[in-house]
């Protein structure tokens, strides 16, 4: 079965809860962690560190068996809620085959914080009907916006999230409601043939990409086209494409023009310049919630 017969709630967090900051995949010291601290200090919220924070095994953050104990722990203890993923990079999926999401949400159910690599957790997570936070990660909190900390803050509290876009594409006028899914681009497409990925349709997905070649921009939309994971889409969101690769002979398109070609005989609309991703203003956004876009003549708003 494709989609969880149920679907839980994001848990909104109280002042004075506690977060904690591990490893699900490469190494993080607490002294990289000082203003991820203070930022949480900041919005009324306690931190605390998991084992993981200051191993180092290779690239990473203590074995995979050490930091798949560390992701349980936080899990199971009831005094942290929320739980922030402190660095991407690669790692999260040696992890995943232990995180059993439906039966851990029978005793337990917290936001796990996170992108890029994290993207392995948050589709695992929809695919067992849990939401969870698309947001900056810790050691990225020096070096990201106002309005990016400020969509976090929101998220982390349960409250409502805008954004205006503009409508730079002449995009139809309409409303759209759907489940926000999605993440990172490479990682959706390492994710296809495993049982972790969920299913989009009736739903809005979500897409970014960063120090990728063009061309294989191109293999993962034509992939995830011939998968179907296109087919019954309401809308495709997509963020940052930062920092892309050429070879010599220029392949020839932009990111975006390939996202559009292939997409183009779909009719649900395909919105650019979403400001989430490998970027500053990196906007928080709740993945397996309900998302509205709003499309008028001249700008586009997002609300969740």
């Amino acid at each position: 079965m494709n989609k969880p017969s149920f679907h839980y709630k994001l848990p909104a967090l109280q002042k004075g809860d506690k977060v904690r900051i591990l490893c699900t995949a490469r190494s993080a010291q607490k002294s990289d962690l000082i203003n991820a601290e203070a930022f949480l200090e900041s919005i009324g919220l306690k931190v605390d560190y998991g084992d993981t924070i200051g191993k180092v095994h290779h690239q990473f953050g203590g074995t995979a068996q050490e930091r798949l104990n560390d992701f349980l722990k936080a899990w199971n203890d009831p005094e942290v809620a929320a739980i922030w993923v402190a660095r991407g990079g690669y790692g999260s999926i040696q992890v995943l085959e232990g995180l059993d999401f439906a039966l851990m949400a029978v005793a337990s159910l917290k936001p796990v914080i996170g992108y890029s690599d994290v993207t392995l957790i948050h589709n695992k997570m929809q695919k067992a009907g849990l939401p969870s936070i698309h947001a900056f990660m810790p050691l990225e909190v020096g070096t990201r916006s106002a309005f990016a900390k400020a969509s976090l803050e929101k998220a982390l509290f349960n409250e409502k999230i805008t954004v205006e876009i503009e409508n730079s594409r002449a995009l139809t006028p309409q409303t759209i409601k759907g489940k926000l899914y999605g993440g990172n681009l490479s990682i959706l497409y390492s994710m296809l043939g495993s049982e972790d990925l969920p299913d989009f349709a009736g739903g809005i997905l979500f897409i970014e990409e960063i120090d990728e070649y063009l061309y294989h921009i191109e293999r993962i939309m034509y992939s995830l086209k011939r998968a179907g994971k296109f087919n019954g889409l309401k809308a495709l969101l997509v963020g940052g494409m930062t920092d892309m690769n050429d070879h010599q002979i220029p392949f020839g398109k932009s990111a975006h023009e390939i996202i559009q070609d292939l997409t183009a005989d779909f009719n649900f609309p395909v919105i650019f310049g979403f400001p989430a991703g490998h970027v500053e203003n990196n906007v928080t956004l709740k993945m397996g919630i309900e998302l509205e876009i709003e499309i008028l003549e001249k700008q586009i708003i997002v609300k969740q």
